[in-house]
């Protein structure tokens, strides 16, 4: 029975993973364009370029009308037309390249984004990912990583390019009178309300609409995984109102988005007409005043009618990317520094590791010889639990010593995994020290490795799934990695061999194959310390036998902590160390156990004879 986790918040929510503030996500914004300043001003002049191209059409349409209402001859439009052409050409060329060096920059920002994101979200604590639920993380890896992604495809180019026109669009109107300036700007007033009313609400909002669908996501995980048990408990009608209470919280929101957008534009409908009567009429009157002639005036009802396709366009993509910055936040919230799970004295786990291995080299436990190869592991006044309130482990009190295999053994629930986990590193304990001094840290490895009977194999060339341990492994280091586990001559024989595909797709292994493949991965890591919880469960019996003598080779030389879910792996360890209800009871060896009467006399006896 897997031992105590985790739970829900008293009112029922998860605690989710952190979501970035504004700051913190426009700070990482311009972390990530700062490489890629040249790019971005190269792709900025050039767009920039394009819309004062476009913005030479107005001028040659009014001066087309002042020729005609001069009644001049239709040769004289011949000039006009040819450069209404060439305009036409010129911005059409100049805003593809335009285009493409801004999608090019984006495109390059949201790799990096990526990548900073899985890299963190590999380094989360497991128990913060546990708290929050599988459905936070994977809204954020799959449905907010792909809004980012399409925002960067399309809205930030066409944001761009409508925000330049705009700007730009308003200059040339100026310049014509500064008048038709003054009669377009009084629709801003009412655009600015609408878009800062607008604004408020959909922050919030889309931040919401996230959340629920994470929620959402969660809820539809964990009633397929439970499926089983759902049944078996005639769960069925609860778990289908929780999918439909959540599916409802979704929808919900959207509509509320969808009401929104539309009183959006209501409102900005009223600015468009208000600002075009105010065009017309300032013409009307500087065209009778003899202030200025027809076709510019034309030019000016033409910028500000133009002006409508930017705008709307920005305030569409303003849409887009109140939703985008929404689910960037949330990205940005997992690759924050704020996300790491810190000690009971408020260092992350890198920070600890940093220290552990800065003291290896000169910090030795006391009694040990000085030039005693390996790493002593030592647990003190050790205390955790998930749940205020209800302790997994209590006063814990152990020394592992330079390649020491010790066994741990129990009754489920007796705080087994979670010791494991703790010295692992996986999590931090509520109180007390876990704290590994001695010599054989390696100055780019991990100190300590975990495996579990849950291994997870990745879809791709069976080398290379091993060398994910360590990426510079040559082709013979992965083949003395398998043949120290006993995997050689089976990963030889696959249909080709280390490069056939296994995972998902693949060629599929045997639960035990899975298992050596963890082993040999530990080989090639070599880390000074190896925890195996429970890491030979899912073989059979005739695959247990085969998996614990891979497995003693795999940790031979190391300090070990072993979770044993079969005697005969703490009959055959150096130590044997018993726990029952967070508390270790007997601490021998297997034959000084077996001698006194104790818990561990008992468990053997009743597994020898169940044997």
């Amino acid at each position: 029975m897997p031992e105590p986790g985790p739970t829900r918040k008293p009112d029922g929510e998860r605690e989710l993973l952190p979501t970035a503030t504004g700051r913190e996500t426009w700070a990482a914004v311009r972390e990530l364009l700062r490489p890629r300043r040249g790019l971005a001003l190269a792709g900025l002049a050039v767009m920039v370029a394009a819309t004062g191209i476009g913005l030479l059409i107005q001028p040659l349409l009014g001066r087309i009308v002042d020729l005609v209402a001069e009644q001049h001859s239709p040769d004289a439009l011949t000039l006009p037309v040819v450069l209404l052409v060439l305009v036409a050409l010129a911005q059409g060329g100049a805003t593809a390249l335009g285009l493409s060096l801004v999608s090019h920059l984006g495109e390059s920002v949201l790799a990096r984004l990526r990548e900073r994101f899985v890299a963190n979200a590999l380094r989360l604590p497991i128990g913060q990912v546990e708290k929050a639920g599988a459905g936070d993380l994977t809204a954020r890896v799959t449905r907010d990583v792909s809004m980012v992604g399409e925002a960067v495809r399309s809205a930030l180019p066409e944001l761009a390019r409508s925000v330049l026109a705009i700007v730009l669009t308003l200059a040339a109107m100026a310049a014509l009178d500064w008048r038709f300036l003054i009669a377009a700007l009084i629709a801003v007033p009412v655009q600015a309300h609408t878009a800062r009313w607008y604004v408020r609400r959909a922050v919030p909002l889309y931040a919401q609409q996230r959340i629920a669908t994470g929620a959402q996501q969660q809820q539809l995980l964990d009633t397929v995984a439970g499926a089983g048990t759902v049944r078996a408990f005639r769960l069925e009608e609860q778990h289908t109102e929780l999918v439909t209470r959540r599916s409802s919280t979704a929808v919900g929101l959207t509509m509320r988005g969808v009401r929104l957008v539309l009183d959006f534009y209501n409102r900005l409908h009223v600015a468009e007409y208000a600002g075009l009567a105010a065009v017309l009429v300032t013409g009307f009157l500087l065209v009778r005043a003899d202030s200025v002639s027809i076709g510019t005036a034309t030019a000016a009802a033409l910028y500000f009618h133009s002006l409508f396709g930017p705008v709307n366009q920005a305030l569409v993509l303003l849409d887009d990317a109140q939703s985008a910055n929404a689910s960037l936040a949330r990205i940005v919230g997992v690759t924050s520094k704020r996300t790491a799970e810190t000690s009971a004295d408020g260092r992350t786990p890198d920070a600890v590791g940093e220290e552990q291995r800065a003291e290896s080299a000169q910090h030795v436990e006391a009694g040990e010889a000085t030039d005693a190869p390996g790493v002593t592991v030592t647990v003190t006044d050790l205390n955790h639990a998930y749940e205020p309130g209800r302790p997994v482990l209590r006063d814990v009190d152990l020394t592992l010593r330079p390649g020491e295999l010790v066994a741990l053994v129990g009754p489920s629930g007796a705080g087994k995994t979670t010791l494991a986990k703790l010295v692992a590193g996986v999590h931090q304990p509520a109180s007390g020290t876990v704290r590994l001094t001695g010599s054989g840290f390696a100055s780019n490895g991990p100190p300590v490795a975990l495996i579990t009977q849950e291994t997870h194999v990745f879809a791709g060339p069976l080398e290379d799934d091993l060398r994910l341990a360590r990426a510079d492994a040559t082709d013979e280091d992965v083949h003395e990695a398998l043949a120290t586990v006993d995997a050689l001559d089976w990963a030889l024989a696959l249909p080709d061999g280390l490069s056939t595909v296994v995972g998902e797709g693949g060629h599929r292994l045997t639960a035990a194959q899975v298992q050596q493949l963890a082993l040999a991965r530990l080989v090639l890591a070599d880390p000074p310390v190896a925890v195996l919880d429970e890491a030979t469960a899912e073989a059979g019996s005739t695959g247990a036998r085969l998996l614990e003598k891979a497995a003693q080779r795999a940790v031979a030389g190391r300090t070990t902590l072993v979770v044993a879910h079969r005697l005969t792996q703490a009959a055959t360890a150096d130590r044997v160390v018993v726990m029952e209800d967070g508390r270790i009871v007997q601490n021998g060896t297997h034959a000084d156990l077996c001698a006194e009467a104790g818990p561990y006399a008992e468990l053997w006896e009743a597994w020898s004879g169940a044997r």
